[in-house]
């Protein structure tokens, strides 16, 4: 039984290493007949991984030189070398900056030039407080509840009680102008 038993392991084994070897014969011609494409894919990948990280890369260096001009501008505002680089690195935040200068400066014309701006946010307030720094009325949809207060007040001077009510109304109460809203309804409007 002994030499029976070593011929069928014997056989197994056989049977085993011809699996093994037919397998790597039918991979072999799998990669004779797509190699092309295999090779195609692996260079796609490497390609595409490759050019995210230089995105990334650049990307990255775009916003430190945009950070450094900001940084810049804030201890030096006339630098125009650090407003060109803000610029062209992050105009957002180079509008943002403009936005922020024309508030501290109550530039109305520089405020109307903003508002114009892509950026519907940039737009939208620079709207707002260019018309407030002219007295005027101005809708916002960024301070909806400020510009509700505001034409309340201005309804309220102009002895339009009925229109400032409606106004303050519309006011939220989880708004944090919804204390300022109260009192104008409870103190200013008597009974109407």
């Amino acid at each position: 039984m002994n030499i029976k038993d070593n011929v069928n392991y014997v056989k197994n084994e056989l049977t085993a290493d011809e699996k093994v070897l037919e397998s790597a014969f039918k991979l072999e011609n799998i990669y004779r007949k797509y190699k092309i494409l295999i090779w195609g894919v692996v260079g796609i990948l490497v390609i595409g991984g490759g050019s995210s990280v230089a995105l990334d890369i650049i990307n990255q260096s775009k916003l430190d030189n945009a950070n450094q001009a900001l940084i810049t501008l804030q201890t030096e505002p006339n630098n125009a070398k650090a407003k060109e680089i803000l610029k062209i690195n992050n105009p957002s935040l180079f509008d943002l900056y403009n936005f922020k200068l024309a508030i501290e400066s109550q530039d109305i014309k520089a405020l109307d030039v903003l508002s114009k701006n892509k950026n519907n946010i940039i737009a939208d307030i620079s709207s707002y407080h260019s018309r407030a720094l002219s007295n005027k009325n101005g809708e916002s949809i960024y301070y909806k509840n400020l510009s509700l207060v505001t034409s309340a007040y201005n309804n309220i001077e102009k002895n339009k009680i009925k229109d400032a009510k409606l106004k303050l109304e519309m006011i939220d109460n989880r708004s944090s102008l919804a204390s300022m809203s109260t009192l104008l309804t409870h103190y200013t409007i008597k009974g109407e």
